[in-house]
């Protein structure tokens, strides 16, 4: 029985078992000290290991506050919209000038008739003038309305001799109005100013007067009338005296016009 027995090798079981992978306790790039405690020379020389020294850190971005992009928005729409008032107004400009052709109307101070220029006890000046105003409406297809409030001034230098208005009335196409407009004033202390103008009129032979003329008006464009504004012309003239009852000589005029609204 002894014979028949066989023996049979018992396998090393640290053989069989696969080695695991040693893991090195010290962090690449760390210096191990002698007693296995990674942290003694890193202590010393002022270094600290880190457990997330090498991984990455994920970034989270903050996203803009919502008032913000609402108020981007808003400017956007705002200049878009004013963009596009303008160009709808440069293109309905753009059609008014090729279908009407307007043109400026024109004015001319033709005759001015002084009625009273004098001097009173008190030292004040009574001033009434008659100025005869041509007005001219070139334009084929756009009538004018001369609304009321208008102002027509005189001026002599900074004094203001007399005043008035012109009566409503409607200019058609190709029209020319002339009309006589009386105007009237009183200028208190003015004897160093009738003074001032007679030396003026011996020394140069003229007097140069201003006349200022501020209208509203509508302008009809076919069939339709515009919003009312203002005309306001400005005419210098030199004439050749300012007395009463006199043939007043206008030497020079010009004017010049502009609209206001």
């Amino acid at each position: 029985m002894a014979d028949h027995q066989r023996i049979h090798p018992v396998q090393d079981v640290e053989a069989v078992l696969p080695h695991a992978p040693e893991a090195p306790l010290v962090p690449r790039g760390a210096s191990k000290s002698d007693n296995g405690d990674p942290t003694g020379r890193e202590m010393e020389a002022g270094q600290y290991y880190s457990p997330f020294q090498g991984r990455r850190i994920p970034v989270m971005h903050s996203t803009p506050p919502k008032k913000r992009s609402c108020f981007r928005k808003c400017l956007c729409w705002t200049i878009c919209l004013l963009l596009l008032q303008v160009i709808v107004v440069a293109i309905t400009g753009g059609i008014i000038y090729l279908v009407f052709r307007p043109k400026l109307p024109k004015y001319t101070v033709s005759k001015l008739q002084i009625t009273q220029f004098t001097l009173n006890d008190d030292q004040s000046l009574n001033a009434t003038f008659d100025v005869s105003i041509t007005a001219r409406n070139p334009n084929k297809k756009i009538g004018i309305y001369y609304e009321g409030g208008s102002r027509i001034n005189v001026w002599y230098t900074n004094t203001k001799l007399c005043e008035g208005g012109l009566p409503k009335f409607y200019q058609g196409h190709r029209n020319t109005t002339e009309l006589v407009v009386p105007l009237s004033g009183q200028t208190q202390d003015a004897s160093g100013l009738l003074t001032t103008l007679q030396q003026q009129q011996q020394q140069t032979g003229n007097v140069p007067i201003t006349l200022r003329v501020r209208q509203p008006v509508r302008i009809k464009l076919g069939s339709f009338k515009l919003p009312k504004f203002k005309f306001v012309v400005r005419c210098r003239l030199l004439v050749d005296s300012l007395s009463e009852n006199n043939d007043i000589s206008i030497q020079s005029s010009s004017c010049k016009f502009r609209l206001r609204l």
